[in-house]
């Protein structure tokens, strides 16, 4: 992959429009809209488009409060978050854009390539602490986290952890760039991002969803074929009133020029 999607990354795009149309939220899919915001405004030279990060939960607040709109999201809203929107008069209008693999990474020195979902949720409840209890070295394990109000992080709980609490010393993100540093300067550690954001800084290991059979390692075409076991979709969400340009630009990100850099991203197109 591109090695600036391991960086934390925030993108403007400045043009003539008076008005700026605003995407915020996951930084799952932060990679795939700078890039798409950076393609459409070559199309549209007086195009106005920000892009900012910070977790799926803080694009929907952003969408709820009126200063984004646009909010990219890695889960689906709730439905406490619908529920306020359509009181609001606003409701919620869900698109689709793009699949994506959820890799587990850690440091390249780690000699662990392979761990079961039942060894992953071991390690980040906390129930296993060093490596050498999963077949790894005599090290302490140091479990890296994304904050709560992404949307990566409730994925990981709900998929991995069948729900289970996260160990309590695990240290929250507030970026997916930050897990990436993070992991690929400490020898113990142990995290998880979007596979568009892999590159030589980390190594992903391979999951086995089936207790140890067949493992897996995150690719493009695993997740595409739907052996990779850990996929999600990712969503951008509007509301009722929504501008014509902010509607022009969904129409560009689903169009088959749209998708066909989803793929060269490293996500999955939607269609």
């Amino acid at each position: 992959m591109n090695k600036m999607t391991c960086m934390i990354a925030m993108l403007t795009l400045l043009g003539g429009m008076a008005n700026a149309q605003k995407i915020k939220g996951s930084d799952t899919v932060l990679p795939l809209a700078q890039t798409q915001a950076e393609s459409y405004a070559k199309k549209h030279p007086k195009a106005n488009v920000t892009v900012t990060g910070g977790g799926s939960g803080v694009g929907i607040s952003a969408l709820m409060d009126g200063t984004t709109d646009i909010a990219m999201t890695s889960r689906k809203m709730k439905f406490d978050e619908k529920l306020k929107l359509k009181e609001a008069g606003k409701p919620a209008t869900e698109t689709l854009i793009a699949y994506d693999a959820l890799a587990v990474i850690v440091h390249p020195s780690n000699k662990i390539s392979k761990l079961t979902r039942e060894q992953l949720e071991d390690i980040f409840t906390g129930k296993v602490t060093n490596w050498k209890e999963v077949g790894g070295d005599d090290m302490k394990i140091v479990v890296y986290s994304r904050e709560t109000s992404s949307g990566t992080y409730e994925f990981f709980k709900e998929s991995i952890l069948k729900n289970k609490n996260y160990v309590s010393s695990a240290l929250s993100m507030p970026a997916t760039g930050a897990i990436i540093q993070s992991v690929g300067q400490t020898k113990g550690a142990i995290g998880y991002v979007g596979l568009a954001y892999l590159c030589p800084e980390v190594k992903a290991v391979s999951i086995s969803y089936d207790q140890g059979k067949n493992y897996i390692a995150p690719s493009f075409e695993t997740a595409k074929n739907q052996t990779y076991p850990v996929i999600r979709p990712l969503f951008f969400y509007t509301t009722k009133g929504v501008s014509a340009a902010a509607n022009d630009f969904i129409n560009y990100v689903l169009s088959e020029e749209g998708q066909k850099q989803v793929k060269e991203i490293g996500y999955i197109p939607a269609k």
